[in-house]
């Protein structure tokens, strides 16, 4: 990564890069912002200035070290199809009440989601993602748990027997997964083993299960199962499927929630 050069540099940005390291490499603004004491809209100026000198990477709600994550880690997932996980994540957010007791994974569109769900009150999280914990944590009296585990840089947080056995002492009212592929015939796909044995794990624990996902995870293909069809209870995406996937949804009993711009509901 570049040396900061001293001439056009300022203190501000110094403390964010520091903030940034002590945080583990990367971060949500709100996290940056509490860290520091300043604005999260001082922390997004400043992580902008430090983008243009490609010495952070920026994306939707945060920033991380270019050298924290692999490419294909989940905080650079979070810049891909941000207008379209954002919108998924806001409708998920209103399908789940204050006090409700929920999972979130590890998915890019659920770190989207734990964003949305900021302006709810008394919510109880078990998570297994660093980022939705950031978002989460110390915030309208909600109280948030982190499973414990092996923690895995690329996709910033936890897994492993521990994790699974942590999240079995508790019953979900609501569990929400990001997904990699949606597949007619077997159902829903995980590419990582431990993402998706801790998936199948939660379910089991969960009095209604949410996969949020965008258009291009139809037909996507991903090595593992994380369940069948049949185990979903809500989809929520940015457009309608088409009449063959529909047909699909309609057998595994799945609603289907298709967001809309705020403008347009």
């Amino acid at each position: 990564m570049r040396k900061i050069n001293k001439n056009t540099s300022n203190h501000r940005e110094v403390e964010v890069l520091d903030a940034l390291r002590r945080l583990g490499g990367s971060a949500r603004n709100s996290n940056i912002a509490d860290l520091l004491g300043v604005s999260e809209e001082t922390v997004r100026r400043t992580t902008k200035a430090l983008a243009k000198a490609d010495l952070v990477r920026r994306v939707h709600g945060g920033a991380y070290l270019p050298d924290a994550h692999g490419e294909a880690g989940v905080f650079s997932r979070l810049g891909q199809r941000s207008d379209e996980k954002n919108l998924i994540a806001r409708a998920t957010a209103r399908l789940i009440p204050d006090g409700a007791c929920l999972f979130l994974d590890v998915g890019s569109t659920t770190a989207f989601v734990a964003h949305a769900l900021r302006k709810h009150e008394n919510l109880f999280v078990v998570t297994n993602s660093l980022n939705a914990a950031q978002s989460l944590a110390k915030r309208r009296g909600n109280r948030v748990f982190l499973a414990g585990g092996e923690l895995r840089d690329a996709e910033w947080g936890t897994f492993g027997q521990e994790t699974e056995a942590y999240v079995k002492k508790f019953r979900f009212d609501f569990a929400v997964f990001s997904v990699d592929g949606i597949d007619p015939e077997t159902g829903f796909l995980l590419s990582v083993p431990n993402e998706a044995a801790l998936a199948r794990t939660v379910i089991a624990q969960a009095g209604h299960t949410i996969v949020a996902a965008d258009q291009q995870k139809f037909g996507q293909r991903a090595p593992l199962v994380m369940c069948d069809g049949a185990d979903v209870d809500t989809l929520v995406t940015d457009t309608p499927p088409g009449v063959a996937y529909s047909s699909v949804f309609e057998n595994w009993q799945i609603a289907v929630v298709t967001a809309v711009p705020a403008e347009a509901a």
